[in-house]
């Protein structure tokens, strides 16, 4: 899968810093730029066309939710989390109405991070192996919250499964052979860890079994098969 563009926009160097960092340790990611004021971040963003953008609220030429609302207005193909610091109900409230991806209170914890950036790339996915929708793919598609519970004969998922991708996967597996997680993933479009996560989980709830195996090389793999 092409890897995501990232774009850092963030007044304090250290902050910023420590984002970089986190990004760098972040699987099928893309540091585009680091932008520390708003006019430097317009003109990355027009140069850059970044996927996704980690946006902070305030700094010294303005305020981060001007931009968004700017990217909003000229149907800007850029995605924005936003990682500020503001607690107030009304920054949320102007971020929800600016369409943020989500919203993540300062300090920045990688876990976090991580968590929205392989949900954002799930949601990429998504997308991208749709050609038209039913409500079921608009309810996926749609921020709602990390657990399901609206789909039928499954329990409560867990945060960053959803039910769709795991259909998916039932799918593949319901054939009996073996499979690692890269043919697993390349079966459904999606990313080699996006497609381990979901293995792992059907592993745990005992609908499959995985085994270690060793290439021609003596490198182990794991694969994995229904039970």
């Amino acid at each position: 899968m092409t890897p995501i563009r990232l774009l850092i926009i963030e007044d304090d160097r250290k902050i910023a810093e420590i984002q970089r960092r986190f990004v760098e340790r972040l699987e099928q990611v893309e540091l585009c730029g680091i932008a520390h004021t708003l006019a430097d971040a317009r003109d990355q963003i027009d140069v850059l066309a970044p996927d996704l953008i980690l946006l902070d609220v305030y700094f010294p030429d303005g305020n981060g939710l001007e931009l968004l609302r700017e990217l909003r207005a000229s149907d800007s193909s850029s995605d924005v989390i936003l990682i500020t610091a503001a607690k107030e109900v009304d920054t949320l409230r102007s971020a929800l109405r600016g369409g943020v991806f989500d919203y993540i209170l300062k300090p920045l914890v990688f876990e976090r991070l991580q968590e929205a950036v392989n949900r954002y790339r799930e949601h990429l996915e998504r997308l991208s192996g749709l050609r038209q929708v039913a409500q079921k793919e608009v309810d996926a598609l749609l921020p709602r919250s990390t657990v399901d519970d609206s789909h039928p004969g499954d329990d409560r998922l867990p945060k960053g499964i959803d039910a769709l991708t795991l259909d998916k996967i039932r799918e593949v597996m319901a054939s009996g052979d073996h499979h690692s997680a890269e043919e697993v993933g390349n079966a459904i479009g999606a990313s080699r860890t996006t497609a381990r996560r979901y293995l792992e989980f059907l592993v745990g709830s005992g609908e499959l079994s995985a085994e270690v195996t060793y290439g021609s090389v003596g490198r182990p793999e794991r694969r994995y098969c229904g039970r």
